[in-house]
């Protein structure tokens, strides 16, 4: 008789309950049978699916980066590169907000019940700073930016935007210095400070605003990685 063939579903189905337990109510509520009773199955499942505790901890990381990889992937390439880099831009904040239970556990902000990450569980989400690598060569090709390493711009971009999120999710950039509007300032800082100039910037970041509802914010539906 041929092995039972996983469900993908409740793969994910459990990932997003055991996340959004220890988001909300801390590493205290992170245990196989509080998980299973929200999922409606049995305290097995975790480990048919996961292997361990420890395995559903790592598969929240990398279930988190799988859904960031999907949201840029809905961010087309065009002949203005700034303009694809904002988007990117929001396309980051995007998924932060609507997987903001996977979010925090994605970078080790969130207490994880005992159960740490490896030095290969934080590395694993660098794959999705590919894109972002693209995105800064294609600036530079274009003569948008001045002669830098492709690398190092994107993390400029990735560490500060990542640093607005942080506050986003925290509630901290009200009105009238909300988040939209910070973000705005701060990336048209990092685009002159990479060498673009100040009307071009503007007119990619206008341009972006045009692509975000179609390409970031019209929600698609999960797609499991296995």
């Amino acid at each position: 008789m041929s092995p039972r063939k996983l469900d993908p579903d409740t793969r994910t189905t459990l990932v997003d309950i055991a996340a959004r337990l220890l988001a909300e109510h801390g590493a205290g509520a992170l245990s196989t049978r509080k998980i299973a009773a929200e999922a409606g199955t049995s305290t097995m499942a975790v480990y048919t699916y996961f292997g361990s505790m420890s395995g559903l901890v790592r598969e929240m990381v990398h279930e988190g980066f799988a859904r960031l990889e999907q949201q840029f992937a809905g961010v087309r390439q065009t002949d203005d590169p700034v303009a694809d880099m904002a988007v990117l831009g929001h396309a980051y904040r995007h998924n932060a907000r609507v997987n903001s239970h996977l979010y925090a556990v994605m970078f080790g902000g969130q207490s994880l019940a005992g159960f740490s990450l490896t030095e290969d569980d934080r590395q694993h989400g660098r794959y999705t700073l590919a894109t972002v690598v693209d995105c800064a060569g294609r600036c530079i090709a274009a003569g948008r930016f001045g002669e830098a390493d492709p690398l190092l711009v994107a993390h400029e971009m990735w560490i500060t935007t990542h640093g607005l999120v942080n506050l986003e999710l925290g509630g901290y950039l009200i009105d009238p210095v909300g988040a939209d509007r910070a973000y705005e300032a701060m990336l048209t800082s990092l685009l002159v400070g990479v060498g673009d100039d100040v009307k071009s910037a503007a007119a990619s970041l206008a341009a972006s605003k045009k692509r975000r509802r179609r390409e970031v914010e019209t929600p698609e539906p999960v797609t499991s990685r296995n």
